[in-house]
C-alpha cells in the first residue's frame, strides 16, 4: 500500500507547477468558505462548540488530504456525522466522545489494512438513500431548539420530540426571525453567485448583521480560542479501561459511518474528476485522521461530498486543495474570530435545516416512488425510519436483512412454460409428426430449489394426456437436492403410467450435481440431452 501511494503521489504531481499551485489554493479557498459555517454549525449541532468545528475541518484538511485515497477528497465535520454524534455526546459525555471517536479511527485503520473496503459496495442503492434521508431527518429535528429558541428533553430525537408535545412550548420570536433569513437567502441564492461566496456564508453574514444591528437578544457561538489545541480534548491519564467495552457499538457506528459516507464521496467525486482512487488507503486515511483528532479537542471526521464537490468544481488539481482550505481556516481563527463570537445559534440551525433537505437524493427518490418500485421503496422507507429511531448501525443492517430478504424472495421464483411441439414447424415426414402429437415441452428458468419445487411438480403432475415430457432446463443456473428428489419422484410416477420423461440443456453445474447424487445413473444417460430438437431429431435415427 506504501509503495502503490508513493506511486501515486509521483503521478499526481508529475509537471507540478505555479499554475496548478495557483488553481489549488484558489479552490482551497472556496472550499475554505463553503467549510467555514457548516464547520460551526456540525460542530455545536453535535453538542460540542464552534471551535470544536474548525480544529476538525482544519486537522482533517491536512492529515486526511494528504494520506487520501484520492487526488480530491477533503474531509471535515459533516451532517451525517453530526447526527449519530449528538446521541453519543448525550450518552457518553463529551470526553466519551473523544475515546468512541480514538476507538472508531483504529477500526477505520484497520479496516484499510486488511483491505475491506470493498464490503462498502455491498450495501444496496436504497438502504443507502434511507439512511441519508433519515439522517437529514435528524440533523431537522435536531435543530427545533436553536431554531425556536426552546429547551426540550431526552437525549434522543423521539425524546426530544415527545417533550415539545408534553412540555410548555415557549419559542422566541427573534431566534425564529435570524432562522428564516438564513433559509431563504440559502434558498433564493443565485447558483452563478455561489461561485463567488457560498450561499450559506452570505446568508449567515446578513443573519448576524440584521440580529446586531435590531439587538436581538439571543445565544451566539460564543467565544473561540486562537489556538488549535482546544483545552477541552481527549485525556487518556484518567480514563478508566474497565469501561472502554460500553464505547466500542458507538465506535462502530462512526467507523461504519465514516467508511461509507468517505468512499460514497470518492465514488461520486471520481467520476466528476474521471479518476480512481484507492478505498483501502482512503480508509486508512480516514483511520488515522480519527485516531489525531480528539487529541486536538476535535469531533469525528469523514470525506463530505460537498465540500469534495466545490473543490473539483473549483478546479483543485491536487490533495494540496484540502491543505490550503485548512490554511483558509486557520486565519479564520486567528482574524475573524471577534466577529464569529456573535453568530446566532439560530443563524447556524438555518443552514443545516437547508443542508439537511439537500442532502436527501431526491432524484433517485423520486425515480423510485414514480416507478412503484416495491423492493427499493421497502428497503428506502425502513432504512429511514430505523435511521431516525434507532441508530446508524441498525438502520444499515435492517435495511440489508431486508434487502437480502427480498432478493431472496426474488430469485426463488421459478418460470415455467409448457409447450406441445409444433408439427408444421418438423419435417414433412408424416410419420414424425404422427410421433410429437403426444409430446410437452417443459421449459424452467430460475433457480430450481426447496423452496420453488413444488412449483414445478404441481405443473408436471397436472400434465396427463402425453407421451413423452421434454424438460428444457436450460435457464436453471443451480439445483439442489430437494428438488432432485421431486423430480426423481415425478420421473418414476411418469414412466409408471406410460411417459416418458427427458432432461435437456442442463448448464454444467446442474448435471455435475446430477452426476454427484446418481441421478444420471438411475434414469440412464440416454435419457440426457444437448436441446429439444436432438431430442426430436432421435426419432429420424430409430
Amino acid at each position: 500500500m506504501i509503495k502503490q501511494f508513493r506511486e501515486d503521489l509521483k503521478n499526481e504531481f508529475n509537471g507540478y507547477s505555479f499554475k496548478k499551485l495557483g488553481k489549488d489554493a484558489l479552490a482551497g479557498i472556496t472550499v475554505g468558505a463553503v467549510a467555514l459555517p457548516l464547520a460551526l454549525a456540525f460542530a455545536i449541532a453535535s453538542g460540542a462548540d464552534a471551535a470544536a468545528g474548525l480544529v476538525t475541518a482544519i486537522i482533517s484538511g491536512i492529515v486526511m488530504s494528504l494520506l487520501s485515497g484520492a487526488s480530491f477528497q477533503i474531509s471535515g465535520p459533516t451532517g451525517a456525522m453530526t447526527a449519530v454524534l449528538v446521541t453519543i455526546v448525550a450518552r457518553h459525555s463529551l470526553s466519551g466522545m473523544f475515546i468512541t471517536c480514538l476507538i472508531a479511527g483504529i477500526i477505520l485503520l484497520l479496516t484499510g489494512i486488511l483491505r475491506l473496503g470493498k464490503l462498502v459496495e455491498l450495501i444496496p442503492t436504497p438502504v443507502i438513500m434511507g439512511f441519508t434521508s433519515g439522517i437529514a431527518i435528524v440533523i431537522a429535528l435536531g435543530q427545533v431548539d436553536n431554531f425556536f429558541g426552546t429547551r426540550s428533553s431526552g437525549q434522543t430525537i423521539i425524546e426530544k420530540m415527545h417533550s415539545f408535545f408534553t412540555s410548555p412550548f415557549n419559542f422566541n420570536i427573534y431566534t425564529i426571525i435570524t432562522g428564516v433569513i438564513v433559509i431563504v437567502i440559502m434558498i433564493i441564492w443565485p447558483k452563478k453567485w455561489s461561485e463567488i461566496v457560498p450561499s450559506s456564508l452570505a446568508a449567515i453574514t446578513v443573519a448576524t448583521a440584521v440580529s446586531i444591528l435590531m439587538g436581538f437578544d439571543i445565544p451566539t457561538v460564543g467565544e473561540i480560542p486562537k489556538t488549535l489545541l482546544l483545552e477541552n480534548r481527549i485525556s487518556l491519564s484518567g480514563f478508566d479501561y474497565s469501561t472502554i467495552t460500553s464505547y466500542i457499538p458507538s465506535a462502530f457506528t462512526i467507523a461504519a459511518l465514516g467508511a461509507i459516507e468517505s468512499l460514497l464521496c470518492a465514488s461520486s467525486a471520481g467520476k466528476m474528476k474521471n479518476e480512481k482512487f484507492n478505498s483501502d488507503r482512503e480508509l486508512v486515511a480516514q483511520g488515522i485522521g480519527n485516531i489525531v483528532m480528539p487529541f486536538f479537542g476535535g469531533v469525528p471526521s469523514t470525506a463530505a461530498i460537498a465540500r469534495t464537490s466545490v473543490a473539483v468544481k473549483s478546479g483543485g488539481q491536487t490533495r494540496l486543495t484540502g491543505v490550503f482550505h485548512s490554511l483558509f481556516l486557520i486565519v479564520c481563527i486567528f482574524v475573524l474570530s471577534p466577529l464569529m463570537f456573535k453568530l446566532p445559534l439560530s443563524a447556524l440551525s438555518g443552514v443545516l435545516i437547508v443542508t439537511a433537505w439537500r442532502m436527501n437524493d431526491w432524484k433517485d427518490i423520486r425515480y423510485t416512488f414514480s416507478k412503484k418500485l416495491k423492493g427499493p421503496i421497502t428497503k428506502f422507507v425502513i432504512t429511514m425510519l430505523a435511521t431516525v429511531i434507532f441508530d446508524l448501525t441498525l438502520a444499515i443492517i435492517s435495511g440489508i436483512i431486508v434487502a437480502l430478504v427480498i432478493f431472496v424472495h426474488e430469485v426463488s421464483k421459478i418460470h415455467i412454460e409448457c409447450s406441445q411441439v409444433e408439427n408444421d414447424k418438423l419435417t414433412s415426414a408424416h410419420d414424425l409428426k404422427e410421433i410429437h402429437n403426444k409430446t410437452i415441452v417443459v421449459y424452467v428458468t430460475g433457480p430450481v430449489y426447496f423452496a420453488n419445487i413444488k412449483k414445478l411438480t404441481q405443473m408436471l403432475e397436472r400434465i396427463n394426456d402425453c407421451d413423452k415430457i421434454i424438460l428444457s432446463m436450460r435457464g436453471v443456473p443451480l439445483i439442489d437436492i430437494t428438488a432432485i428428489s421431486a423430480i426423481y419422484d415425478i420421473y418414476k410416477d411418469k414412466k409408471e403410467n406410460g411417459c416418458k420423461v427427458v432432461f435437456c440443456g442442463l448448464q454444467q453445474k446442474v448435471s455435475n450435481y446430477f452426476k454427484r447424487t446418481d441421478f444420471y445413473d438411475k434414469i440412464g444417460n440416454n435419457n440426457f440431452y444437448w436441446s429439444v430438437d436432438k431430442v426430436l431429431l432421435e426419432y429420424l435415427d430409430d
